[in-house]
C-alpha cells in the first residue's frame, strides 16, 4: 500500500497487523478518488471504520484541509498515527480509537462538519445508511457533501436515503464503492 497521488505521493502505508483489517487496495483506492476528486481545494473529510487511514491519509495528500480518523482497534490507530507522521500529514489528522457511533455522538456534540466521508466497515455490518442519516439528522454533512461506502460486492444499498443519492457504484471484484452524493434539503 502507498499514497497514490498528491504531496504524499509514493509514500509507503503500513497495514494493520493481525487479519481483523481489509486494507483499499490501491487499485481501488485510485479508481475512488478518480470519481470523487481527484484533488481538493481544503475541506474536512471524516474515515470512519479507518483501518490504516489510507482513505483519509490520501484525502488529505490530495488537498483536503484536515480529517477525522475513527477506528475501535488499538492496532489500527497505531498504524495510522504511524502512516500519518510517514506521509507528513499527522498535522492535518485527528485520530480517535473509539466505536464509530459513539464517535459520531462526539464529533456531534462538538458541531463538526464534514465534505467527505469514507465509510469501510467489516463487510458483515450492513448499515452505512444507519451512519449517514444520523449525521444528516445532526447536522454534520456540509451541503454538496461525498460519502464513499466500501462493501461487499453481493450486498446493494438503496440508490436514495434521506438527502443522499447514489452518484456511481463500481464493483473491483469482491468489492464494492458505493459514492453518494448529499443535498441538504432546503429548511421552508
Amino acid at each position: 500500500m502507498r499514497v497514490i497521488s498528491g504531496s504524499a505521493k509514493g509514500r509507503p502505508l503500513k497495514s494493520v497487523p493481525g487479519m481483523g483489517t481489509r486494507p483499499t487496495t490501491d487499485k481501488v483506492k485510485e479508481a475512488l478518488f478518480s470519481m470523487i476528486g481527484p484533488y481538493f481545494d481544503g475541506g474536512e473529510a471524516l474515515d470512519l471504520f479507518a483501518g490504516s487511514g489510507g482513505l483519509g491519509i490520501e484525502a488529505l495528500s490530495r488537498g483536503m484541509g484536515r480529517a477525522v480518523f475513527v477506528d475501535s482497534d488499538r492496532k489500527a490507530v497505531d498504524t495510522i498515527r504511524d502512516n500519518a507522521k510517514a506521509a507528513k500529514v499527522e498535522a492535518a489528522a485527528e485520530i480517535y480509537r473509539n466505536d464509530a457511533m459513539l464517535a459520531l455522538k462526539a464529533l456531534a456534540k462538538r458541531e463538526r462538519s464534514f465534505d467527505l466521508v469514507f465509510l469501510d466497515p467489516p463487510y458483515r455490518m450492513k448499515n452505512v445508511p444507519e451512519y449517514l442519516t444520523y449525521m444528516e439528522e445532526h447536522g454534520m454533512l456540509r451541503a454538496g457533501a461525498t460519502a464513499v461506502a466500501e462493501h461487499e460486492a453481493s450486498h446493494a444499498y438503496p440508490e436514495r436515503f434521506g438527502g443522499f443519492e447514489l452518484r456511481r457504484r463500481a464493483d473491483y471484484g469482491e468489492t464494492a464503492v458505493s459514492i453518494y452524493s448529499y443535498t441538504k434539503e432546503m429548511e421552508t
